[in-house]
């Protein structure tokens, strides 16, 4: 049972949702404590059911997409340049409840199924503060841009809002799935010259090309670390490197 959204909650159909690895790391439980039971999932697209009350920027049917990082559009947070760790919907991995009233929306015979990353969307129902949806022109095939909800902005958006690369740079992205792709193709809109994918998968590498990568590096093709070949390449080393991996070691 998904219950009715309450003060500043919105309840959305489910349509699409993609599997980030993300939400493979929390349900192994690996390295942490979990919460259990619950519903995973935070990449998708979907449509409003309904709105609670207080709620007025968005309207049963809009396309929305869940975002992870809220935004209460008050605090300080939001309302800097410089940051986007809201005071109220910042995100936290543990929380299995709705902030407003500490309760959860799920539940099977009365018993809670606690929420994750305020999002849980692999229901077909969930319930999402008003600040973690973003509304998205309908025309856009929510098969296609469920992605845009994570891996795509976390990808893109790490290339030009934080690395920033000048233009004319040279950019290394290490891992080219979802999200090394659309690291690549930030690289690429902020005018990298030189954008060098670093793969072990060498069926990557083609694809890539499609999101501007240029030149390609496996590091298993090489007896030294790839980061001495990177910069014999470059002269002495890239401009900017871009982790995509979620490999420590890397």
């Amino acid at each position: 049972e998904v219950a009715p959204p309450k003060a500043m909650e919105v309840r959305v159909k489910i349509l699409y949702t993609s599997l980030c690895h993300t939400d493979v790391y929390f349900w192994e439980a690996k390295s942490q404590t979990p919460v259990f039971p619950r519903i995973f999932g935070h990449e998708a697209g979907g449509v409003v059911e309904s709105v609670g009350e207080g709620v007025t920027g968005l309207a049963p049917g809009d396309h929305v997409l869940p975002i992870f990082t809220g935004e209460c559009g008050e605090c300080a947070h939001c309302k800097s340049q410089e940051s986007n760790m809201c005071d109220l919907l910042r995100i936290n991995t543990d929380r299995g409840v709705m902030i407003g009233d500490g309760q959860s929306r799920f539940s099977i015979n009365g018993k809670p199924i606690y929420h994750f990353l305020g999002t849980s969307t692999f229901s077909e129902y969930t319930v999402i503060h008003v600040g973690c949806l973003a509304k998205i022109n309908p025309s856009a095939p929510l098969d296609k841009v469920c992605v845009v909800s994570c891996g795509i902005s976390t990808g893109y958006g790490a290339t030009v809002n934080v690395a920033r690369p000048p233009k004319g740079s040279t950019v290394a992205v290490f891992g080219l799935g979802a999200v090394g792709l659309a690291a690549a193709e930030g690289a690429r809109a902020s005018g990298a010259s030189r954008i060098i994918g670093v793969d072990l998968n060498p069926s990557r590498f083609e694809g890539a090309k499609k999101f501007g990568v240029n030149e390609f590096v496996n590091p298993a093709d090489h007896k030294k670390p790839v980061q001495e070949v990177l910069a014999e390449m470059t002269n002495g080393g890239v401009d900017r490197s871009i982790e995509c991996t979620g490999n420590i070691n890397a």
